[in-house]
């Protein structure tokens, strides 16, 4: 059973590889985020702080969070890192703010630095781990190694700070096996939170020229799916959330031509989520042969997953049982992760 993670409304704060030591081999930021150039000055987050306040969404009862993403946080000058959290600390003083999170890498941390995030009330620190095999870091030069990734975690701990660990299945010199001897490596770190970012092939980037070449073939969308969900199945049994699958649509990621190949797909998280979902109700199916017809029930809220993206679920099930679902039903006395079958 995975450990509750606190649901923030979260206001993102961009810089697109600023403080980042050299560039990974699958990494366009400016891409992915659809920014470029200095987007973390003063005056630009007390804007986007303000616009979010105006939003008919701020009222809502989740407490607020500051989230800078992209880019290495704690490899930017002590001035700068004071710059944007001191743009934040304000709304923090009125109790507008609440907390802030950042991402950085695994090989950038210290104890100095992790003071200043403290003094600035950073309560979250986000590592982009990727992979903990070593081979895989350094075909995708990343510049650090597994043991960079242990270090830095015993230091969050001991600064008292949450830690998100995010990874990338399909890197090159990746394999199913070799990612799920990262997941394990990762469920004996015990952080508090995961996303898994499956790689993708963009323009410009180093790996680009790999596909091209033909050094590098990228998982199939089904692969990837399947790998994610048992990535989840593990990593949420061990007590870790996994926070996000994917990554978010931005204009520039979706222009055409700029994602050149890899498993994209704008629903990947629900795709995952509803394979997990369904292998859970396979004990609660009947086989082959106990009817030609069936009508489904189950709890109101999980009927998207049970049905699936497009309905593959509904083929899913069809294709376990032999039989024609005719019917799902909302029923919420029937238990969360379960299904009610009735044969016609």
């Amino acid at each position: 059973m995975s450990k509750k993670v606190k649901r923030y409304f979260i206001i993102p704060i961009f810089i697109p590889h600023q403080g980042c030591p050299h560039r990974c081999i699958f990494c366009q930021q400016e891409t992915i985020t659809n920014l470029s150039g200095n987007v973390a000055a003063p005056d630009q987050i007390r804007n986007t702080i303000d616009l979010a306040i105006k939003s008919k969404h701020f009222l809502n009862q989740r407490p607020k969070q500051v989230a800078f993403y992209g880019g290495t946080f704690t490899s930017l000058p002590t001035t700068s890192m004071k710059k944007m959290l001191g743009a934040v600390r304000p709304y923090m003083e009125k109790g507008i703010i609440q907390s802030v999170r950042v991402s950085t890498r695994p090989d950038s941390l210290s104890e100095d630095k992790l003071d200043i995030l403290d003094s600035f009330g950073v309560s979250t620190v986000e590592l982009g781990v990727q992979s903990m095999n070593n081979k895989v870091l350094l075909l995708s030069n990343r510049g650090h190694m597994s043991h960079d990734t242990i270090n830095a975690v015993k230091l969050l701990r001991k600064g008292g700070f949450n830690v998100g660990i995010q990874l990338m299945p399909g890197l090159p010199g990746d394999s199913k096996e070799l990612f799920m001897e990262t997941i394990d490596d990762v469920v004996g770190l015990e952080p508090d939170m995961a996303r898994l970012y499956p790689t993708l092939v963009i323009r410009g980037t180093g790996l680009a020229q790999w596909y091209k070449q033909g050094k590098y073939t990228p998982m199939g969308l089904n692969d990837t799916v399947n790998l994610c969900k048992e990535a989840c199945i593990r990593l949420e049994n061990s007590g870790i959330p996994v926070i996000r699958i994917g990554l978010m649509s931005s204009p520039s990621l979706l222009k055409r031509g700029e994602i050149i190949a890899g498993p994209w797909h704008p629903s990947l998280g629900f795709l995952v989520r509803s394979a997990i979902h369904l292998e859970k109700l396979s004990p609660c199916l009947p086989t082959i042969g106990k009817g030609k017809n069936i009508i489904l029930r189950a709890p109101h809220e999980e009927i998207p997953l049970v049905v699936g993206h497009k309905k593959s679920g509904i083929r899913h099930i069809e294709a376990i049982t032999g039989a024609l679902v005719e019917d799902i039903i909302p029923d919420d006395s029937i238990p969360s992760g379960k299904i009610s079958v009735q044969s016609l």
